[in-house]
C-alpha cells in the first residue's frame, strides 16, 4: 500500500541545469495551475522561471472556474449544475454561460498569469484551445438529468470530450523561445468553442507533445485518505490500480486522478498531483512532495 508523506518537506534550491545530477535540461513539462491558487500564483511562476532558465520547454495550463463563477454573479448569471440520472454533477454550460466561462479564463485569470510570467522576464504567450485548432473536441450528446425530483433532456449544454490535439502551434512556439499559457474552450468544428475539463486539457496535452512531466497544481496536498488530515497523503499510486482509488476521491479530485492516471499509462514520464501553495510548488513536485504515478509505459 502507498505510505503517507508529509506535505512541506525541504527542496533544494540549487540551480537547475546541466551540470547538476538532476539535470532538468530539454526535459519537456506540462504544469497545470488551479485559478484558486490566487496570490499563490506568483510561486509557482517563479518556479516555471527556474524551469525555463534551466533549458527547459513549459506549457502552462489553467481553467478559471473560480473566477468565472465570480463573473457570472457580477453579471447577473449565476452558475448552474446539472444532475444526471446516474448522480453526476456537471456545469450546465448554454450559450450564455458559455460566454461567461470563456471570459473568465481569457479575461479574468489569463492576463493575470501572463503579467506575472513577463514581469519575472519569461517569453509567456496566451492561446485557447481554439487558437490554430489546438484541441478540437466533441460536443456531449443530450443528457438526462433530475431536475426538482423530475426526469428532463438537456439539449443545449455547449460542453465535450477532447478528441484531439495538434501540438504543432505549440511545438513552434517553445522552439521558438517563448512559454505557451494555454486554457479551454476546445473547437468543436461542428458546434463551435466547447467547454472542456482543464485538468483533462492538460494531460491531453502532455501526451500528444510526449511530455516528460505533467503536474497538476491545486490548493490540496494531493490525494488524501482523509480530507481533514494532510498527513494522510497517499505519496503514489500505481496507475493499473488507480480504480481502487477513486473511491477515496470526491468531486474534482475524480477528474484529476483519472487525468493524471491516463498520462501515466500513456507514457508520460512523470505525473504528480501537487499542492500549489507550498512555497515552491514546481520544484517540490519535482523533488517528490504530492501524488505521483507509477508504473505507466514511460
Amino acid at each position: 500500500m502507498p505510505s503517507t508523506a508529509s506535505t512541506s518537506p525541504t527542496v533544494s534550491t540549487r540551480p537547475l541545469g546541466s551540470g547538476s545530477p538532476d539535470s532538468t535540461r530539454s526535459e519537456r513539462y506540462v504544469i497545470k495551475v488551479g485559478g484558486s491558487l490566487g496570490a499563490d500564483m506568483s510561486r509557482a511562476c517563479a518556479d516555471i522561471r527556474a524551469l525555463v532558465d534551466a533549458g527547459c520547454s513549459v506549457v502552462v495550463v489553467h481553467g478559471g472556474g473560480a473566477e468565472s463563477d465570480k463573473l457570472a454573479a457580477e453579471l447577473g448569471r449565476p452558475p448552474r449544475y446539472l444532475t444526471s440520472t446516474k448522480g453526476r454533477r456537471s456545469r450546465y454550460t448554454d450559450a450564455s454561460q458559455l460566454d461567461v466561462l470563456t471570459l473568465g479564463m481569457l479575461g479574468r485569470v489569463k492576463p493575470p498569469l501572463l503579467v506575472e510570467l513577463l514581469g519575472m522576464g519569461v517569453n509567456a504567450v496566451g492561446l485557447s484551445g481554439v487558437d490554430g485548432g489546438l484541441v478540437t473536441a466533441r460536443r456531449n450528446p443530450p443528457v438526462r438529468v433530475v431536475v426538482d425530483g423530475e426526469e428532463r433532456v438537456v439539449r443545449d449544454d455547449l460542453s465535450g470530450r477532447i478528441t484531439s490535439v495538434n501540438p504543432r502551434l505549440v511545438r513552434t512556439l517553445l522552439d521558438a523561445g517563448y512559454v505557451p499559457v494555454v486554457s479551454p474552450p476546445a473547437l468543436d468544428p461542428v458546434a463551435g468553442p466547447l467547454n472542456v475539463d482543464a485538468d483533462r486539457f492538460a494531460a491531453e496535452l502532455a501526451m500528444a507533445m510526449e511530455a516528460d512531466w505533467l503536474i497538476i497544481l491545486s490548493n490540496v496536498p494531493g490525494l488524501l485518505r482523509d480530507q481533514d488530515d494532510p498527513s494522510s497523503l497517499v505519496s503514489s499510486i500505481p496507475v493499473g490500480e488507480l480504480p481502487a482509488y477513486l473511491d477515496l476521491a470526491g468531486g474534482r479530485m475524480k477528474v484529476k486522478l483519472r487525468s493524471a492516471g491516463d498520462a501515466c499509462a500513456a507514457g508520460v514520464r512523470h505525473v504528480v498531483l501537487a499542492d500549489g501553495r507550498h512555497s515552491s510548488p514546481v520544484l517540490a513536485a519535482r523533488a517528490g512532495t504530492g501524488t505521483t504515478f507509477v508504473g505507466g509505459t514511460g
